[in-house]
């Protein structure tokens, strides 16, 4: 590993280096042969670092190899072209080998995003949909519409002042879905980004100074050298194996507070753009900006609308989580509570028996020293579905003005609240839930009857009176408490 990470320390010192001294040589043959000789190494590095790292979205990788490989071919053909040739042709093969690899660069962006998102993420799409609408805006203001202009009549150049623009809009859409996918953050992804990043600054800052003649010296063509050295980097550096598998498979991505911000910044592009032009008094692309703010936003409603959708399943979620119990799915404790309370406002109000039983399995502490606690863990889960399917399969509940709800107390306690039903009604209920018991285990249970003014603490504690009787008279017994009048 650290002969690895050595060699890719090694090529980065070397690759900066040769591409900070091949800006300065001055124009000419030897310029473009360190050039090209800068390139073809990077792209035969990466292949490299791909064969031996064996990366997992080995697929992504070959997309990227081929793309800079094409890029390479293409910056070669040119300097045959200008030395050895002595001709300029537009458009030439050279067009064709770069547009080819927009795409193929963009393919390999591609499927490193499917790698690192096992299922469907339409808030990350409307994310890079913002992002990218707000950059094809600015593209047209500076580049496609005055390389269109420029062309004049002629149809091969138009499509090429066309098509580049939007190549390096398809490398910046998958840039930021790659950025906007879940997922780690290693050495090699953070490599890809640079690269693709620096891809574009370089590509979009020619493209300007070729139309403006902002600028004709050779600074420009460091971007695309680091470029190179940049996804060799990437390839080569240990990480790349595993670029895909610390992913988080879960169809959201966080909305942090960065991208936040970062949607902001590119919601606040239209309307900028405007402000920018009418302050330098430049031509206004009104139909551009509004066409563009109209996009943007929808696309915005369709994000809100989609993390109030995510909230409201957070709310649900958490709202389930406080009423169930984790282990058996059972209603817990405080749903439990609330349950009684209005299950006795309404037997007051109808007039409806009521009973409460509690349920504790019979010597489980000692069951939980001889198997262990996961077994008693798991004694718990399976009394409970096996109790909830017998009340199932009797059709407990069933009925008008009868309802039976079964929870989790606490511990190996468990609750049975049963609206409609006398004292005997309920511990009829209760007993066929005995011989259902798994693992050979019996519990004791104790059932009170409300008497139709006392609290709901003052009938569960009779019933849980009931249920240490009987436990003290030998337990697996159903205990009926005593009416209060009774035992006055």
């Amino acid at each position: 590993m650290s002969t690895s990470l050595s060699g890719v320390r090694v090529h980065v010192v070397v690759g900066v280096l040769l591409s900070v001294l091949c800006v300065c040589l001055p124009v000419g043959p030897g310029r473009d042969g360190l050039y090209t000789l800068i390139s073809f190494g990077c792209v035969a590095l990466t292949a490299f670092g791909v064969r031996r790292n064996r990366p997992r979205a080995a697929g992504g990788w070959r997309f990227i190899t081929a793309g800079i490989a094409a890029w390479a071919c293409a910056d070669l053909l040119w300097a045959v072209y200008t030395w050895v040739l002595d001709t300029s042709p537009f458009p030439s093969p050279a067009d064709a080998l770069y547009l080819t690899s927009y795409v193929l660069i963009a393919c390999g962006f591609w499927r490193f995003v499917r790698a690192r998102r096992g299922q469907g993420d339409p808030e990350g799409v409307i994310d890079s949909l913002i992002f990218t609408v707000g950059f094809v805006l600015v593209s047209w203001v500076l580049l496609m519409r005055p390389g269109l202009e420029a062309a004049g009549e002629s149809t091969a150049a138009r499509l090429l002042a066309a098509a580049y623009p939007l190549g390096d809009v398809l490398l910046l859409a998958f840039l930021v879905r790659l950025l906007t996918t879940s997922g780690g953050r290693t050495a090699a992804f953070r490599w890809l980004v640079v690269a693709n990043a620096l891809l574009l600054v370089a590509d979009c800052a020619y493209q300007y100074s070729q139309m403006s003649e902002w600028y004709s010296g050779g600074l420009i063509t460091l971007p695309w050298l680091l470029g190179y050295v940049s996804f060799a980097a990437a390839a080569l550096h240990p990480s790349m194996r595993g670029l895909t598998d610390d992913a988080v498979r879960a169809p959201h991505a966080r909305f942090t507070r960065g991208r936040l911000v970062a949607l902001t910044l590119a919601g606040l592009v239209a309307p900028g753009t405007l402000l920018v032009q009418l302050a330098l008094g430049s031509r206004l692309e009104a139909w551009a900006v509004a066409l563009s703010s109209v996009v943007l936003f929808v696309l915005v409603i369709l994000r809100m609308s989609g993390l109030l959708r995510r909230l409201d399943q957070q709310t649900s979620r958490l709202a389930e989580i406080a009423r169930t119990d984790a282990l058996t799915g059972l209603p817990n404790r405080r749903t439990g509570d609330a349950e009684l309370a209005r299950d006795v406002a309404r037997a007051r109000e109808e007039g409806l028996p009521l009973c409460v039983a509690v349920l504790d399995l019979d010597r489980f502490k000692l069951f939980n020293d001889t198997y262990g606690h996961q077994a008693g863990d798991q004694l718990l889960v399976q009394a409970a579905a096996a109790w909830r399917a017998r009340l199932e399969h009797d059709g407990v509940g069933g009925g008008a003005g009868r309802s039976v709800m079964l929870g989790r107390w606490g511990g190996e306690e468990f609750l049975l609240i049963l609206l409609g039903y006398d004292l005997a009604a309920a511990a009829a209920v209760l007993e066929p839930l005995r011989g259902v018991t798994p693992a050979g285990q019996t519990f004791s249970a104790g059932v009170a009857q409300w008497d139709g003014t006392e609290s709901t603490a003052e009938v569960f504690a009779r019933a849980d009176a009931a249920l240490y009787a009987a436990k003290e008279g030998g337990r697996d017994a159903v205990v009926r408490a005593p009416h209060p009048a009774a035992v006055g």
